[in-house]
């Protein structure tokens, strides 16, 4: 934890970093035009926006648009898991009032759906994996707290390999158990170490419940993390849906294509599941829905009315000024890398969001990411002088779900990793079996050629 001793270090160093930060400024820094010159496609983009075509999977397909002579047309949004839509899947498993989570995993792991004798048994080794190993949560999260769970998960994942016989070993058969483990471990690790930071850091009372062999994945983070371990139907339901929405999308997105450049170097799953939690961990990606609530209360706070769509928009034609809210100039929730016309993971949440909202406390925030939703993209087209199609994407209201669930802000990243350990691993039994070169993008180097100086002769 981090002591006084440590600040009071941090603080004597800061002061010879900011000496030596005087020529790091001076001689890191060049002309961005020179990507352009050299075409480069910076973040692995190309210039329209889309992503370099950098590998090949049968996991997963986002689609946003199609191409028409050349040119994007916008439309709705698809998410296919394995070839299957994720609306079908979600409607399959409701249809039947069964928890889609564990199917979903079966799915993205195996390439197949389960039949039922095999969904059965694989709830049921899931159950007996999800307890951590013996002395786990007191060696590795009590001991060493931190204030972020995103890095005690990344912690905690790496420090698993501690604890497994075979941790280098990347046969599929070894790969497939300790995917099947992580999946099942990781809600545990985040509860514990939810509790150990409150206990820590907020001065609260710190409650370790065991896992229940008869729940559900999403029934048992409700388990674990409330006091009285109890939670109704309809909220483990929509925290199911949540975890199935969130548990894969694509190979290159950034944590995904984190954890696919790790395996392709041939180290162990332990590390590359770290890498992806680290990624995740980043606003630009998992954080998003972080700063979607930080948002959130911005719009609270600084709009009168909630019902009045002159007042928010204007408030968020401020915001793209850079003159309120966080002062970035972004409408956080809006916008997606391929979703042109509609999120198909932002309708679905949204539409089951809105019947546990409705007739709560909050129906009125649910109303202010609607506007938000509407009002956001012809703001955004405004300020960009085009036409191009943009929509709100699945972070506008997985935060505000999740606050209905009582779920506390600092675990809502959390959730995401826990729902995508499943497609993690599932890119990274693919890498392993189907690449077979290591991941290795070039970079131009840009700087001249200068002789050494001597010491004495540098002034």
């Amino acid at each position: 934890m981090y002591s006084k001793i440590a600040a009071e270090m941090d603080a004597k160093l800061q002061k010879d970093i900011q000496f030596l930060c005087e020529d790091y400024v001076k001689y890191n820094s060049f002309d961005p035009a020179l990507y352009t010159k050299y075409g480069v496609k910076r973040g692995l983009r190309n210039a329209d926006g889309t992503g370099v075509l950098a590998g090949i999977t049968q996991i997963c397909n986002v689609h946003g648009y199609i191409l028409n002579e050349g040119e994007r047309c916008p439309i709705d949004g698809e998410l296919i898991y394995r070839g299957i839509n994720i609306k079908d899947i979600i409607s399959g498993c409701q249809t039947d009032h069964r928890f889609s989570f564990e199917e979903t995993v079966w799915l993205l792991l195996m390439g197949n759906l389960p039949t039922g004798a095999q969904l059965s048994r694989f709830a049921d080794v899931l159950a007996e994996c999800r307890s951590l190993p013996t002395n786990f949560t007191e060696d590795m999260i009590m001991k060493v707290a931190s204030s972020n769970i995103m890095t005690m998960l990344s912690r905690s994942v790496l420090a698993l390999s501690s604890y497994d016989s075979a941790p280098d070993n990347t046969s599929v058969e070894n790969v497939m158990r300790q995917a099947i483990r992580l999946v099942a471990w990781m809600p545990s690790i985040m509860a514990a170490a939810y509790q150990v930071k409150r206990r820590v850091f907020d001065g609260r009372s710190m409650y370790l419940h065991n896992p229940s062999p008869d729940y559900s994945t999403a029934q048992n983070i409700l388990r674990l993390l409330r006091a009285d371990k109890q939670f109704t139907d309809e909220e483990a339901r929509l925290l199911d849906l949540c975890l199935t929405l969130h548990s894969e999308h694509g190979g290159g997105n950034n944590s995904t294509f984190a954890v696919r450049v790790l395996t392709s170097s041939g180290t162990d799953t332990y590390s590359a599941i770290s890498a992806g939690i680290g990624a995740l961990k980043g606003p630009r990606h998992g954080g998003a829905s972080g700063k979607v609530i930080e948002q959130l209360e911005y719009l609270k706070a600084n709009v009168y009315n909630w019902d009045d769509d002159n007042e928010i928009q204007n408030y968020l034609r401020r915001v793209l000024n850079k003159e309120a809210g966080d002062r970035s100039g972004l409408i956080y929730g809006v916008g997606h890398a391929v979703y042109t016309k509609s999120d198909p993971r932002c309708c679905i949440l949204k539409e089951n969001a809105l019947r546990m909202a409705k007739g709560t406390d909050f129906e009125g925030e649910f109303r202010l990411l609607d506007a938000v939703e509407r009002l956001a993209p012809p703001l955004l087209r405004e300020k960009w002088g085009s036409d191009r199609s943009t929509c709100a994407n699945v972070d506008l209201y997985s935060g505000l779900v999740y606050r209905m669930l009582k779920i506390p802000d600092e675990l809502h990243t959390p959730m995401f990793a826990i729902a995508r350990t499943a497609g993690w691993c599932a890119h990274r039994m693919e890498e392993l079996t189907t690449n077979g070169k290591i991941i290795r993008p070039a970079y131009k180097p840009i700087s001249k050629a200068r002789e050494y100086l001597p010491l004495r002769d540098r002034g």
